[in-house]
């Protein structure tokens, strides 16, 4: 079985540039931070899952790649109302791009908004302790189906 590795790479390159291209973030890393993020908002990209999915053709299967958008917020930011609803509009702005470029430009198939293979297009709050400073973070999962991802061979 061959993997189109190229169409992965090309589509994390897409996810990262429409992120930065909304103008909310400090910052917008193709990875899970090693060193906390500056103070104010900011957003890391990663790659969570690949798989394939059951809606397949005779010699090709298309996949499943589910990234991790997480939007970060300092906890000791001021004013300490405004931080829950900065990240919630960030993430309310991605989720929102994402909902209606469905198909990212005719790139991929589709974002799996509703789970149609798994988990759907969604968000979830918390706090994360990150090189002794405490943030207020927000993880979306992106779920988004590619046609012919691996090839199959006899």
């Amino acid at each position: 079985m061959t993997f189109n590795a190229a169409a992965v790479i090309a589509l994390f390159s897409a996810v990262t540039s429409h992120a930065a291209e909304t103008g909310l973030f400090e910052q917008v890393p193709q990875h899970e931070p090693k060193s906390a993020p500056g103070s104010g908002l900011s957003c890391a990209i990663w790659v969570d899952k690949i798989e394939p999915v059951l809606s397949s053709g005779l010699d090709q299967t298309s996949g499943r790649v589910v990234f991790n958008v997480r939007v970060y917020s300092n906890m000791l930011a001021e004013p300490q109302d405004g931080i829950d609803p900065e990240v919630l509009t960030a993430v309310c702005v991605l989720m929102a791009e994402y909902s209606a470029n469905f198909t990212l430009g005719g790139t991929v198939r589709e974002v799996d908004l509703l789970g149609e293979f798994g988990d759907s297009l969604s968000a979830k709050s918390g706090y994360l302790n990150h090189d002794n400073r405490l943030f207020r973070v927000m993880d979306v999962v992106l779920p988004i189906v590619i046609n012919d991802l691996f090839g199959q061979v006899a």
